[in-house]
């Protein structure tokens, strides 16, 4: 694990290219600052900024968000997003971004209620979702749409934190809501059988229920910008 953690860190380093700030600086921060972000399989209560990269698990199978380069063979044809049952997996990355056209920047701490889009690390893409039907349940689709500099409503997502808490952290049961069409992001236990075998459906669901509860997990969390 600590070895998978200092590979990640490194590619980080290496390549993400966040909107504002640099991240060689952050970086730095991260490094000489255990207290202030670090693995998530080693802490809890670590608070969730703009430029954090991380997993998050669906509390109740425990499977991670994950997506790859393997396109839905059917509603919308765009990259397709499942849960993973593995922790090991670097398909499972996503990249914590602010809505455009606010001043949200890097390090920034994120309260309840807030637009906030995921960026799939690997390829770039965005947490996307639409009226197409999902594969196995028929829900509302979610998939990975765009990249850098294309992203629309489509990737909106408002953070919703369960319970008392204001500010995204950790160790907090979450819900994302789907700006455009209302659904919460949801999976379940029905799998699929074929191109991604043994991975779960995820999808929308225009209703609160216990499966579409989600937590940060693994990842790399950035110091809260105190300017």
């Amino acid at each position: 694990m600590a070895l998978a953690f200092f590979g990640l860190s490194i590619f980080l380093f290496l390549n993400l290219d966040l909107e504002q700030g640099s991240f060689s600086s952050a970086f730095a921060s991260f490094s000489s600052s255990s207290s202030s972000s670090s693995s998530s399989s080693s802490s809890e209560g670590l608070e969730i900024t703009y430029g954090t990269v991380l997993k998050l698990m669906h509390e109740r199978t425990k499977f991670r968000l994950h997506s790859h380069e393997v396109p839905y063979g059917s509603g919308s044809g765009q990259q397709s997003v499942t849960g993973f049952p593995n922790v090991d997996d670097s398909n499972s990355y996503w990249i914590v971004r602010p809505q455009p056209g606010t001043d949200a920047k890097q390090g920034d701490a994120i309260k309840t209620g807030t637009i906030i889009r995921l960026q799939h690390m690997r390829t770039r893409k965005w947490l996307h979702s639409h009226l197409h039907s999902s594969p196995i349940s028929g829900n509302l689709e979610v998939s990975c749409f765009g990249g850098e500099t294309d992203s629309d409503t489509g990737d909106y997502w408002r953070l919703l934190i369960e319970g008392s808490g204001k500010t995204w952290k950790q160790d907090q049961r979450i819900r994302l809501q789907h700006v455009d069409t209302g659904g919460y992001l949801h999976s379940h236990d029905k799998k699929y059988q074929r191109i991604a075998g043994g991975q779960q459906e995820v999808c929308g669901i225009r209703e609160k229920r216990a499966d579409n509860v989600w937590l940060a997990a693994e990842g790399v969390y950035l110091p809260v910008n105190q300017s």
